[in-house]
């Protein structure tokens, strides 16, 4: 094609301005952020500040030497010191569109940048007949003041991974964990113990104390609520450079430990409040608890007491209701304060107190120094954060962290033919590593029944790919791996695969322009699944790892399905590339491209399937088009399929286009690929991407 030749010329040219390892559209500049990282030294300690004026605002412009961090009353040298200062970013979209369209690729650069929450909804103790409020306050926070450039992930207490989310920038997929929700908190111990007194009255037992039948179930929800929250905090330990909050939807914890005599966990409950607190601060995670109830008064079990006893003595009446209340709230109190956030109860509107979690997230110094005490004693150490010289300011920070106790846990042993300790460890952290930046697009296709087979495109940034020289020729080896996780924690693993790359000069230098690729595959069953691939090169041994959400549907469950859109171009196809397992390799001119931003003398190719289960012979029509930011369609192109394509069977019909940018203005564009059988309630499937053209190079203007 004479288009297709007179691009691959301009590759090399205009592949600065549509080569870059990005997804999304380009932002305005913001203020680099320091970068987040992974470490995991003994006696590391993290410790971040806010300073305030005297109107209460944030104070920037500190450097490390106005500031003074004591541990125990013993100065600590700090070793690392940063600011940060995280705006919010909203989704861009079309102006046609309702709401943004989810873009499909993901890099490990999205979400480096932002704040870093952890939701938890606290099932075990939100009563169902309120778990309403729980969704309403928790969507709140999620719709509008989570941005675009947060990662956020949303876990339950009571353990269930079906409706939990893994760490995302994904709105949607954060609102639909929540609209899971629902309560499972017990029955009031007070109205428990009412009715013992009751059931017992006129008996022999008439005169023992009233019991909660429940009390050994309620110990052990507190229990377990606690050890969630714990390990929560441990898991996000090892992440470095920011500021994590725990944002927690709890009507409180109603166990009282203060009765040791009449609770008989009361004991353990303490002690793992205790442990809580203690795995929170060493990992300099901030507990924000909000109770959704707002301002309450125990009303909701007032309605159900019919009387209360009239022995005063038993301590049954709206008082002991009350105290459960109070006992509740003060447990978010004192996991909030204790770990550097604060707790929202008593609260009807939710406004003021989620943009002041946003801004306690947003702005502050991260300090960072090595203990002089090393013990591990388990005792809790003070740290004080004083400024030099600065009056007037308010400094928050912190009060201490509790110390490991016990030995320090050993490195993992490394077994024959497994991945690099690097590769491991991108594999394996909390968050998207951006060690190596890395973008990333999957795309399914209908596989070997039940499965889906899902079509990696990973590109490694090619700038920050470092070379050895030797003999005129450049080296370096590329180890890439992909994961998939279900909704269960279940693990498939993908190939490991070793690229060696040994380049002339020439070649070299088009890595370094473009970027280098790596095309893999994965079966997969239908399902929910985080998709991780991580890649790590040999020379400086950096490892990067990037995540997508992932859903592979079970495309013979419905009468008309389509595929993922592939999309390659030919200055796209500049960028060299390996295909391991590529099962698009025939089917596109080029491989499968995780850009979304060209120049206007770039051509787009797609190919999508469309999966038809319908028994009788009908037609199907399947139609492209591109539409630009005001709605107008600039390109459409249409076809006509038979079902006697299929070959009697639930086949598929492969679509290819091809869509010439050339006369399209700069700005973002939405491709939508839609099919419609022609026949009975005309079933209709359709995918959508949105790219963006950029303003020609001024070399080819």
């Amino acid at each position: 094609m004479t288009t297709r030749t007179i691009l691959c010329g301009l590759m090399l040219t205009a592949i600065g301005a549509g080569g870059r390892v990005q997804g999304q559209a380009p932002q305005p500049a913001a203020p680099v952020q320091p970068p987040i990282t992974f470490r995991a030294e003994i006696n590391y300690v993290e410790v971040d500040a806010r300073v305030l004026d005297a109107q209460g605002k944030f104070v920037p412009g500190l450097t490390a030497g106005d500031f003074q961090v004591i541990e125990d009353g013993k100065p600590q040298q700090v070793t690392a010191f940063s600011l940060v200062n995280i705006p919010v970013e909203r989704p861009e979209r079309p102006l046609f569109a309702s709401k943004p369209i989810e873009p499909d690729v993901r890099t490990n650069l999205q979400g480096a940048g932002g704040r870093i929450y952890l939701i938890v909804l606290d099932d075990l103790h939100t009563s169902a007949l309120r778990s309403n409020r729980t969704k309403v306050a928790a969507r709140q926070f999620i719709e509008k003041y989570i941005g675009s450039n947060d990662l956020a992930a949303v876990v339950y207490t009571g353990g269930r991974t079906d409706a939990a989310q893994d760490f995302t920038t994904n709105q949607r997929l954060l609102l639909q964990a929540v609209d899971k929700f629902m309560g499972r908190k017990l029955r009031s111990s007070t109205m428990n113990k009412v009715d013992d007194y009751f059931r017992n009255a006129g008996t022999p037992n008439a005169g023992s104390k009233p019991v909660d039948l429940d009390d050994k179930e309620r110990g052990f929800m507190a229990r377990n609520a606690l050890e969630t929250i714990r390990n929560l905090a441990q898991y996000l330990g090892n992440i470095r450079g920011r500021r994590k909050a725990l944002v927690m939807f709890s009507e409180g914890i109603d166990y009282d430990i203060n009765n040791v005599f009449e609770n008989t966990d009361a004991t353990l409950v303490m002690d793992t409040t205790r442990e809580v607190i203690a795995a929170a601060t060493r990992a300099n995670v901030a507990v924000y608890g909000v109770d959704p109830r707002g301002l309450t008064s125990a009303g909701d079990d007032l309605i159900e007491v019919q009387s209360f006893p009239d022995d005063t003595s038993v301590g049954l009446g709206t008082g002991s209701l009350f105290n459960e209340v109070r006992t509740a709230q003060d447990s978010l109190r004192v996991l909030s304060e204790e770990t550097g956030g604060f707790a929202v109860v008593n609260r009807n509107d939710f406004a003021n107190a989620f943009q002041r979690i946003v801004d306690d997230n947003s702005a502050y110094y991260v300090m960072g120094y090595y203990s002089t005490n090393d013990r591990r004693d388990g005792r809790f150490r003070k740290i004080e954060v004083k400024l030099n010289n600065q009056p007037g300011l308010v400094v928050r920070a912190r009060k201490g962290y509790v110390a490991p106790r016990g030995r320090a846990p050993e490195a993992k042993p490394a077994t024959a033919n497994s991945a690099s300790p690097e590769l491991r460890d991108a594999m394996e952290s909390p968050l998207p590593l951006p060690g190596l930046p890395l973008g990333m697009t999957a795309v399914v296709f209908k596989g070997p029944a039940p499965k889906g087979s899902v079509v990696i495109s990973t590109l490694v940034n090619g700038s920050t790919l470092p070379f050895t020289e030797s003999a005129g020729m450049f080296k370096n080896d590329l180890e890439v791996m992909a994961v998939a996780t279900d909704e269960k924690g279940k693990t498939t693993y993908g190939d490991r695969n070793t690229v060696n790359l040994n380049m002339k000069p020439d070649s070299a230098n088009r890595v370094r322009a473009t970027g280098f690729r790596v095309i893999q595959s994965i079966d997969l069953a239908p399902g929910r699944y985080q998709l991780r691939v991580a890649v790590r090169e040999g020379n400086t041994r950096k490892a990067g790892s990037v995540t997508f959400d992932l859903e592979v549907p079970d495309f013979a469950k419905s009468p008309l399905s389509m595929s993922g859109l592939a999309i390659t171009s030919a200055m796209s196809g500049a960028a060299p590339t390996v295909r391991p397992k590529d099962p698009l390799e025939k089917l596109l001119p080029g491989p499968l491209s995780s850009y979304r931003e060209f120049v206007p003398l770039d051509e787009i190719a797609l190919f999508a399937e469309v999966y038809d289960t319908i028994k009788q012979a009908h037609k199907v029509e399947i139609a492209a088009t591109v539409k630009a930011e005001g709605g107008q369609t600039v390109f459409q192109t249409r076809e006509e399929r038979d079902s006697s394509e299929r070959g009697g069977g639930a086949g598929g019909y492969g679509f290819t286009a091809r869509v010439p940018l050339k006369g399209m203005a700069p700005g973002l564009y939405v491709l939508r690929v839609e099919a419609t059988a022609r026949v009975g309630d005309r079933d209709t499937t359709a995918q959508e991407l949105v790219f963006r053209v950029l303003p020609m190079p001024a070399a080819q203007q």
